[in-house]
């Protein structure tokens, strides 16, 4: 029995406790579009033209803080850049904003990093490699690693 699917994520929706606040990061930091706003209670950006990749919304969480650790939700949203250099020049706005990492690593697969949005959600930051590069295992299995990412290296791609 095949269960592959034909699907792909269409978009995250956050509650969040400020939105300006959450724009300002998602758009002015990120590099996403603000596409539609409604008020003080809700906003949807996107990148490429797409409607909305991120939906944020104060609907109960006006003023709310994070999640305690420790308990379920979001681990982070990851989000796509299509090259070394666009993940490059998004980690040095990141920087420059005066936000701080998580952590950094080399996939085999991909290059990220991570850091929280202003709400306490989990961001990573990431740029595939081409697939013929991806690392396989002695059968031609993908052999994923978590190695440290040379953050330095990757921020001189920067613009």
């Amino acid at each position: 029995m095949d269960n592959a699917i034909q699907a792909s994520v269409g978009h995250i929706h956050l509650k969040v406790a400020d939105l300006d606040r959450a724009i300002q990061f998602y758009r002015d930091v990120l590099g996403f579009d603000l596409t539609q706003r409604y008020g003080d209670a809700a906003a949807f950006l996107g990148a490429g033209g797409y409607h909305h990749h991120i939906g944020l919304n104060t609907w109960d969480s006006a003023g709310a803080t994070p999640p305690p650790k420790g308990h379920t939700g979001l681990y982070h949203a990851a989000f796509l850049y299509p090259d070394r250099k666009s993940l490059a020049s998004v980690l040095k706005r990141v920087l420059d904003a005066g936000l701080s990492l998580d952590g950094a690593a080399d996939h085999g697969v991909s290059e990220a990093v991570y850091l929280k949005d202003p709400d306490g959600n989990g961001i990573e930051l990431y740029r595939d490699r081409a697939p013929n590069a991806w690392p396989r295992d002695s059968d031609g299995e993908l052999a994923m690693v978590n190695e440290p990412l040379d953050v330095a290296a990757l921020l001189k791609e920067a613009d």
